[in-house]
């Protein structure tokens, strides 16, 4: 069981990012169905929801609660956070690369192998800020 852990401990990063996403969509299911009762509760007494409660079942759960706004557009916003997963993302394969190489702990061919998905995504990363465009008003 000890070598199995020392060959894979790799392997905890990617689940733990599942299972904070997973805990993310669950929170984000509560906060929409809890909004969908009060407005079930608005149309039971025959009263028109507020427009704000409406607006916040479109809003996105990155995009903040309204106190996070900064006055940038919305696409400004998402094209930052987009450079900082390239950044990100570059500098965690540089990390692993050179693991790799001097063979640190003596695991260089996983090394390697995390290397080339940070390097991935870091591409990916970099395409999606590239690609982005800013929505036409």
């Amino acid at each position: 069981m000890e070598d199995l852990f020392r060959s894979f401990w790799w392997l905890i990063f990617p689940l733990s990012w599942f299972v904070f996403d997973a805990y993310q969509s669950w929170l984000r299911y509560r906060v929409n169905r809890d909004t969908l009762d009060l407005i079930k509760t608005y149309a039971e007494a025959g009263r028109e929801p507020p427009p704000e409660l409406l607006a916040k079942l479109n809003q996105r759960w990155n995009e903040g609660e309204g106190g996070e706004d900064d006055g940038r557009p919305r696409h400004r916003r998402r094209r930052q956070r987009g450079w900082y997963q390239v950044v990100l993302f570059a500098t965690l394969c540089a990390g692993f690369t050179y693991g790799s190489v001097t063979d640190l702990y003596e695991a260089g061919p996983a090394l390697l192998i995390v290397a080339f998905v940070m390097g991935a995504l870091s591409l990916a990363s970099l395409v999606s800020v590239l690609v982005d465009r800013s929505p036409k008003a």
